[in-house]
């Protein structure tokens, strides 16, 4: 390891020179095992290993995170899959460990976002993870370590140049953190909140009864949501983060980007996506926008004459909205959480569409009464966890 590390350029190519260095002369806590990580990498990568190794602590599961500009595209932890979410993650038959199940289901969430992602994982990559990162269009990786063949996997991505990260586990950051903006140096304590499942005892409506399984899918979100651009919402199910709504000034915009990112992961799910007669041998991407604009709102752009033939077989049927709406009136038991109080019902009224039973927010909104009433209405649990989680 060493004090300080030059990079390419900064956020942007003009942005020079640049590098990441320890202030108080210590060393850094990772190591650039391959490749050149940029400024944004770093970014990423630091970011992305404080979730997962809390999620790793809160869950006691392996975890997996797939990060874009600075804000996760999907989170999870390592439980098995079943037969159709290795049918929607495009996992094959190949074996997975708990590990790899994280990494996978982190990366499935939302492929569209996950597109030349930043991966990270709580534990060791063993080969079976790095079989899984080497398939698909990705900027990096960080992790505690690598076991030899997963490392001489990732080595052959990008023509050898794919940027490879082990960070020290141990690393402790120091209490106080700094900033510099336009030449102002801001300075704060680190958020060291802590998230488990004591955050969710103070339930607040008529409904109190919340299961193991909601209470470990909130923490993932208030987890996840902790080092999400702000405003931000998570929405998350069987371990994982299915839907993230980050940076957005309106919270309820916030809930309908994310509600929409989980209904097409579950709209993914339908008989007629997972049978779709693709081409042979059809690029990972093309495949995943074909998906992308047959389950969304212009189904034309990929079914109409002259473009299904580039991607398909054979011309499938059309899901049609009702077909849609009878899909995702089946989807149930999701959880949802907020980095900041909902000030209004809407939110509530927009994540009911998308099949929220559960919910986490802080509360304090002078219109709390209005949220709880509309969780009452449909019959939902809502705790408040005191803890606001804004992350700029």
């Amino acid at each position: 390891m060493a004090n300080e590390l030059q990079l390419k350029y900064g956020m942007n190519p003009n942005q020079k020179p640049s590098r990441i260095y320890m202030e108080d002369g210590s060393e850094l806590p990772v190591t650039v095992l391959n490749g050149r990580p940029g400024f944004i990498n770093f970014l990423d990568a630091l970011n992305s290993w404080q979730l997962v190794k809390e999620l790793k602590e809160a869950t006691g599961l392996p975890a997996a995170a797939s990060f874009k500009h600075v804000s996760p595209a999907g989170a999870a932890v390592g439980l098995p899959l079943s037969d159709v979410e290795r049918a929607i993650y495009f996992t094959g038959d190949q074996e997975l460990t708990p590990l790899a199940c994280a990494y996978a289901r982190a990366r499935g969430a939302d492929r569209m976002s996950s597109y030349g992602d930043f991966a990270a994982l709580s534990d060791i990559c063993d080969a079976e993870t790095a079989n899984l990162l080497k398939v698909e269009v990705s900027d990096g990786v960080i992790a505690p370590g690598y076991t030899e063949e997963a490392l001489a996997i990732l080595k052959t991505k990008k023509k050898g140049n794919y940027p490879i990260i082990q960070i020290d586990p141990d690393y402790v950051p120091a209490e106080m953190e700094h900033k510099q903006v336009f030449g102002v140096t801001f300075e704060q304590g680190r958020n060291n909140a802590h998230i488990d499942s004591s955050c969710l005892e103070n339930i607040v409506t008529k409904n109190k009864e919340m299961t193991e399984d909601a209470k470990r899918d909130l923490v993932i979100t208030l987890i996840t949501l902790k080092y999400t651009q702000s405003n931000s919402v998570a929405y998350a199910k069987n371990g994982q983060v299915i839907g993230v709504g980050a940076g957005q000034q309106s919270r309820v915009h916030c809930t309908r980007l994310a509600g929409g990112k989980a209904d097409n992961w579950w709209l993914r799910q339908h008989e007629k996506v997972l049978n779709l007669p693709f081409v042979d041998n059809i690029r990972r991407p093309d495949r995943d926008n074909a998906i992308d604009n047959y389950i969304g709102e212009h189904p034309e752009d990929v079914l109409r004459d002259g473009e299904w033939q580039r991607v398909f077989k054979t011309k499938p049927q059309e899901l049609t909205k009702r077909e849609k709406e009878e899909w995702l009136s089946k989807l149930s038991d999701v959880c949802i959480g907020s980095d900041a109080f909902f000030p209004f019902g809407d939110n509530i009224e927009r994540a009911a569409k998308s099949g929220v039973k559960y919910v986490a927010e802080p509360g304090g909104s002078i219109r709390d009464d209005n949220v709880i009433e509309t969780c009452d209405k449909y019959e939902m649990v809502m705790a408040f966890t005191g803890q606001r989680l804004f992350h700029h």
